[in-house]
């Protein structure tokens, strides 16, 4: 039984706290229970060697309604029961949880197909700013992340695909 609640049939939020993907997952799962297929992509920040923390910033005016744009166009394209997409913002420490994308479809192809669709556009097309903080000392530096190339073709071939 899912102790926290998601709309349906799509829910989008950005979040400045921390989620259970367990929870948010069985939710989900209880929302659509007649759905033959369930996906979902969970992002974590990267227990990567030096980094220290992750810190997320975003343009409010634009965030959510360019999530909830990317979401209803996933559910335009593909037959889906269910659409969730979860950021979170602030300050976060590796193991922690940063996006949360799931796709409900009768059929397991579309809700891949959906969960890739959105992630795609999240990586290179969303209102985010990403900085991590590196290094051995106490304090360490901070560094900017920018999409990297590889996320733009990402995104690009759904534009071929829709053509």
């Amino acid at each position: 039984m899912a102790r926290i609640a998601v709309n349906a049939p799509v829910d989008v939020r950005v979040l400045e706290s921390g989620f259970s993907v367990g929870e948010a997952l069985a939710a989900f799962n209880a929302a659509h229970a007649s759905s033959g297929g369930i996906t979902s992509f969970v992002g974590k920040v990267r227990p990567d060697g030096e980094v220290k923390a992750l810190e997320l910033t975003h343009y409010a005016p634009l965030t959510l309604p360019g999530m909830k744009e990317i979401a209803a166009q996933a559910m335009e394209r593909w037959s889906l029961d269910g659409m969730l997409a979860w950021h979170r913002v602030g300050m976060l420490t590796p193991g922690q949880s940063i996006v949360l994308v799931a796709a409900a479809a009768r059929h397991r192809r579309a809700a891949f197909e959906a969960t890739d669709f959105v992630m795609d556009h999240l990586k290179s097309a969303a209102w985010f700013w990403k900085r991590e903080r590196r290094g051995t000392d106490a304090d360490g530096a901070w560094h900017w992340i920018a999409p990297r190339d590889a996320d733009y073709s990402d995104r690009a071939r759904w534009e071929k695909d829709n053509s």
